[in-house]
């Protein structure tokens, strides 16, 4: 089998040799490749020294693996004086090249510090000493902050029980602790959370013309920029009558509505009807309102939208797939899911009674016994809310089917 065996200043050598053959017939054969007596040599494997009765395979050394050499024989280095290889103040030793050669002396050392800080192992194994200088500021400089907290921890443990300062940065260090607790445990066991979440968009084409669709369930509305309807070709059948101001996170101005134009989602066509806003960040956002008229589901196992009851997959888009400048829309298309469903009650404040409407109805002074409550419970659990089904009742005269076809966009 072929091994590789680092040796000291970081060279490598590679060595045919049968995996029954003893570790002293290993050091013997480095002997003659490195001129290290065999009585100074410590053969290291996975960072424990492995003795020289020892055959090894029985240590598990196989075909391709790396065993460490480490020289103990004494050099002027080694015997320096304990002021030679001390330390400075900010953590780095004040005879780096000393110090390096002591702990390389050290085989029992060099092993415990390749389980507990291989950096600095392999530092210490390396030809920079400035690097080795760097790690051991840093190692000082940790040590240094966990005494100051340690020093602090103990300071709220003797203050004054009655202090009130004292005992608020007891609460705050209990907090933290837990923040930080509850943080670990988040990084080994959900570390996805951390992860960007990529939203839901798919391939559709609305008037033939190509989009990629933003599905939003949270969004009341089906909305689509002014820019896009033009595209689309579809401004021609803004009706300007239902104007307004749709408020949410954000407020954005409510152009009109297009009552119906056919999109194309998989191989079949469907009825849309559109809120129509003047913002030019957001293009299009597919909103809970279509979502239910074509009964669609999302289903996130299959990482599809089923439409028509499931008759209809397609597939949601990779992030791959989605147009860079979309990440950048998505925080507009939060505003506008938000300001879309204040979309309907803001247009029915500020429009006129569309031609062929109910005329005469605004302002009416509508029952509102049993059956008016009976009829805005039943449009409250299709997912309206409680004051818009209200209104539209009380802007159809107490007409379910009108009011409800009305929160629907039909």
């Amino acid at each position: 089998m072929k091994i590789t065996v680092m040796t000291g200043g970081e060279k490598f050598l590679s060595l045919d040799i049968d995996s029954e053959e003893s570790v002293e017939n290993l050091k013997a054969l480095l002997e003659v490749e490195t001129q290290v007596p065999l009585q100074q040599q410590q053969l290291l494997y996975n960072g424990k020294e492995i003795r020289n009765a020892e055959k090894l395979s029985a240590v598990g050394v196989s075909d391709g693996d790396l065993v460490m050499m480490v020289s103990n024989a004494p050099s002027p280095a080694s015997r320096a004086p304990a002021a030679q290889v001390g330390f400075n103040p900010d953590g780095s030793a004040v005879n780096p090249s000393a110090f390096q050669q002591q702990l390389r002396s050290d085989s029992n050392l060099m092993a415990q510090l390749f389980q507990s800080d291989p950096e600095l192992a392999q530092a210490i194994l390396g030809n920079d000493l400035n690097k080795l200088q760097d790690l051991l500021r840093a190692r000082n400089r940790h040590k240094a902050e966990l005494r100051r907290q340690q020093e602090e921890e103990m300071a709220l443990l003797y203050a004054d029980p009655f202090d009130v300062e004292a005992q608020r940065k007891i609460e705050a260090a209990i907090r933290q602790k837990g923040i930080e607790e509850n943080w670990a445990a988040a990084l080994e066991y959900n570390p996805e959370a951390f992860a960007r979440v990529v939203m839901l968009y798919v391939d559709m084409e609305v008037n033939g013309i190509p989009l990629k669709a933003f599905v939003d369930s949270g969004a009341q509305s089906t909305i689509i920029s002014k820019s896009c309807a033009e595209r689309c070709g579809l401004l021609r059948l803004l009706d300007t009558r239902y104007k307004g101001i749709a408020h949410g996170v954000g407020t954005s101005e409510i152009l009109g509505r297009i009552h119906v134009a056919p999109i194309k989602i998989g191989s079949t066509f469907y009825p849309c009807s559109f809120v129509v806003l003047d913002s030019p960040n957001m293009e299009f956002l597919f909103g809970l309102d279509m979502l239910r008229k074509h009964q669609c589901m999302i289903d996130l196992k299959e990482n599809v939208l089923r439409v028509g009851g499931g008759e209809i997959a397609v597939p949601f888009l990779a992030e791959k797939d989605i147009p860079s400048q979309l990440f950048d829309e998505e925080r507009h298309a939060k505003e506008a899911s938000s300001s879309g469903a204040q979309a309907t009650s803001a247009t029915k404040e500020n429009i006129s009674t569309p031609t062929g409407g109910p005329t005469g109805t605004t302002g009416r002074n509508t029952s509102q016994g049993p059956d008016f409550e009976a009829k805005v419970a039943k449009l409250v659990e299709l997912g309206f809310g409680r004051e818009q089904v209200i209104q539209a009742l009380k802007f159809f005269d107490g007409n379910e089917e009108q009011a409800a076809g009305f929160l629907f966009g039909g």
